[in-house]
């Protein structure tokens, strides 16, 4: 029985060493890619040692496309649409879940829910028409406006706060602390998980972003890093893949920073959503 155990358990291993290997060995390929000459990427073999033209080449794929300002406004945009996602949210939840003399306060939410059946590319044509009649056509209140309503964020913080005893806000009630007081003062604090990991989905989304800045902007100053890459794959001549790879690299950086700062508020939101 120990060995038949000891078998499963690195078969187990090996299997899980194996799909983690297939995960990562784009993003790995892509770093390796970056670092050699352009004239070492279509050799065969292929090399599989690093090479040591990344910073040419970064140097490169930021001057040829911009790539340092790309990267600010996709994080800025990223940071806006999280965080206003976040705070209409937390509000929505916090009326559909306190008030409760809120009338079709039920119909409100399915309606709610309703809306994320609905994907982007459906709400494309009415959404640019909207954008175009309020002038916001190449603007950053097209790229974070139209994404700060999240269906998924008010029903997250929704069945998070029917989880909190009915007592606490009664007893905050009684000691006189109105409804804004208790949202900020105790609901806030005790969903900080569920911020942070709402935060780290939101930005995630919203930096992997394509076909609607692809459309709402007309000016390089207003793209985004996606369309960046995008940029240095369209070229009248050859592609030069240690660049491209250069600039994904680089445009790996900001989340994967945000996910490794936010990633144990992430496993405890999990977490404490199964426990529930």
């Amino acid at each position: 029985m120990r060995r038949r155990r000891r078998g499963a358990t690195l078969l187990a291993h090996v299997l899980l060493a194996a799909a983690t290997l297939v995960v990562v060995f784009p993003m790995l390929y892509a770093v390796q890619v970056s670092t050699l000459e352009f004239q070492d990427v279509f050799v065969f073999p292929p090399k599989l040692l690093p090479g040591t033209a990344f910073a040419d080449n970064l140097r490169r794929a930021w001057e040829k496309v911009h790539l340092g300002r790309l990267l600010a406004n996709s994080a800025g945009i990223a940071v806006v649409v999280a965080l206003g996602k976040i705070v209409l949210s937390v509000m929505a939840a916090f009326a559909l879940t306190y008030f409760r003399d809120f009338p079709g306060k039920t119909l409100l939410f399915v309606a709610i829910l309703a809306t994320h059946m609905l994907p982007l590319p459906v709400r494309i044509v009415p959404t640019f028409q909207l954008m175009n009649d309020f002038g916001w056509v190449n603007s950053y209140r097209a790229l974070t406006v139209p994404f700060f309503a999240s269906a998924t964020g008010t029903l997250l913080f929704r069945q998070f706060f029917l989880t909190i005893p009915p007592a606490l806000s009664e007893a905050a009630r009684v000691d006189g602390a109105g409804p804004l007081r208790f949202l900020v003062r105790i609901l806030l604090p005790l969903s900080l998980n569920n911020l942070a990991a709402l935060f780290l989905v939101e930005f995630l989304y919203m930096w992997n972003e394509y076909l609607w800045p692809l459309i709402v902007t007309t000016s390089d100053e207003m793209r985004v890093v996606q369309i960046g890459i995008k940029m240095l794959v369209a070229t009248d001549a050859q592609a030069e893949w240690n660049l491209i790879m250069a600039g994904v690299v680089a445009a790996m950086v900001p989340p994967l920073l945000v996910l490794l700062a936010l990633q144990r508020s992430f496993v405890r939101s999990i977490a404490l959503g199964q426990e529930k």
